[in-house]
């Protein structure tokens, strides 16, 4: 578009040309209509307000005006892609991330996804469900708030024998609760220890399991308005499925979203604390090595629980009257938790390594395989055990054993006499031969394809023009 040139009336554009784009790196939207953008409000560099307002459209202007100069995007988010179990030839496996960004910043990319950070918002919510560490909040790391509760939790152990709380909000909204209601209130009970973080959404059930292993009696979180709270209520339900055989058992992981300062004080000011772990752990390792660790802290040792439906642990249920043992599942699992055997026909499952990503299930072409969501804290979930084997089959010439002997029989009778290829007696036999005695067996029979000799040469241009010449 181009201004159209005149000192009369209001200044106009001509139309857009046709394919023209334009590139701003801020946009003022008075519109008062509907967003440009998903989640625009943390979409930097969008500014948006009711027209009708004066005081909102003057405030946007004078902050477009203060967007002026170089900076530099911060990257919330660490991206490992080899680790990702989104899917795999072209089954589409684990979309936690995807459901939850509210931004749109990650999208799918073959066999992983790829994240956007120039329009990542960090929410950190990717962090907080991704089952295998594929992203991880880096703003910052992990490793930092496992110190740092670490650190909180054992320095009021040398002061106090009582258990304490903790909780965690954040640097606008609830850090102003706090200081309200210690102006003008009751303030924060004894025992509550705050702990500020710059993003509630990544704050996920490892996180909170960490806390209450390290010796918290319990975890609230202190959501605020803008806070996106999609995938933490499904965390505190996944941290509440894993420490309810905690010392006091019930739910010691919740949200508060306080309107003022006395609906803060009224949920924390409680007459009675749950009691909190008498050996703490020391929260060390990825999320899913701290979830388990403090699994083990809270419930002890070989206990399986059981998790709700979308947890990212798990285990299978493998229907051996419809499995084939093709072991397409084992070829296509991410995280290695499926696995089979050179020597004999099994197949093998880890289920400390399950994603519960569902890949397998949406692959497997008997559908015999179903996930089970639940944690299991024996040590035989560490290593792989066999979920399905069969016999197998000797081959009727040398006696080799290849092949799975059901599958062997069920291939002879779909295709025996009722194929053409497969309409004699020799022919049936060579299904159950391996691959050397088929290849013997198809040299010397009747209809023996290597008996023709080589293949002739084949004709090129040359050969036609020196004929002629001949001639």
């Amino acid at each position: 578009q181009e201004r159209i040139r005149g000192g009369r009336g209001e200044p106009a554009l001509t139309p857009p040309k046709d394919g023209a784009r334009s590139v701003c790196d801020i946009i003022l939207d008075l519109s008062g209509g509907n967003p440009l953008f998903s989640a625009h409000e943390k979409r930097e560099g969008y500014l948006r307000a009711d027209p009708k307002n004066t005081e909102a459209r003057i405030a946007a202007i004078i902050e477009a005006s203060q967007l002026v100069g170089t900076f530099e995007k911060p990257l919330y988010v660490r991206l490992e892609s080899s680790l990702c179990a989104h899917s795999r030839a072209q089954k589409t496996g684990c979309t936690r991330c995807l459901d939850l960004c509210p931004t749109g910043a990650i999208t799918p990319n073959g066999d992983h996804v790829e994240v956007d950070a120039m329009v990542c918002a960090g929410c950190g919510a990717c962090s907080a469900v991704c089952p295998s560490g594929a992203i991880s909040y880096d703003a910052p790391p992990v490793s930092s708030v496992f110190k740092r509760i670490e650190v909180l939790a054992s320095t009021w152990r040398k002061l106090s024998d009582d258990a304490p709380r903790l909780l965690v909000h954040d640097a606008g909204f609830g850090a102003e609760a706090i200081r309200l209601s210690a102006r003008h209130g009751r303030g924060l009970p004894a025992d509550v220890i705050p702990m500020e973080i710059s993003s509630l959404a990544a704050f996920g059930h490892a996180e909170m399991l960490a806390s209450l292993a390290s010796g918290f009696a319990t975890v609230t979180t202190l959501v605020s308005p803008t806070t996106e709270k999609d995938g933490l209520g499904f965390e505190v339900e996944l941290t509440n499925a894993i420490g309810a055989g905690a010392i006091g058992g019930g739910g010691k992981a919740f949200l508060i979203e306080p309107g003022d300062p006395d609906v803060l004080e009224e949920a924390l000011w409680i007459d009675e604390t749950p009691d909190a772990v008498t050996e703490p752990i020391l929260p060390l390792g990825n999320r899913r090595q701290v979830t388990r660790l403090s699994a083990k802290a809270l419930n002890g040792d070989d206990t399986v629980i059981t998790l709700p439906q979308r947890a990212p642990y798990g285990s299978l249920d493998v229907d051996t009257a419809a499995c084939t043992l093709c072991l397409s599942c084992v070829s296509l699992c991410p995280s290695g938790a499926l696995a089979d055997n050179p020597d004999m026909p099994q197949l093998r499952f880890q289920e400390d390594a399950c994603l519960q990503c569902g890949i397998c299930a949406h692959a497997c072409p008997e559908n015999a395989i179903a996930l089970v969501p639940r944690l299991n804290l024996a040590s035989e979930a560490l290593s792989h055990r066999v979920v399905h084997e069969e016999e197998p089959f000797a081959c009727i010439e040398c006696g080799a054993p290849f092949g799975v002997r059901s599958t062997v029989m069920r291939i002879t009778e779909k295709l025996a006499g009722k194929h053409s290829m497969f309409a004699s007696q020799d022919a049936i036999r060579m299904i159950q031969m391996c691959d050397d005695c088929r290849v013997n067996a198809a040299y010397h029979s009747e209809n023996n394809p290597f008996a023709a000799g080589e293949r002739p040469r084949v004709r090129t241009t040359e050969d036609y023009q020196s004929k002629r010449r001949d001639h």
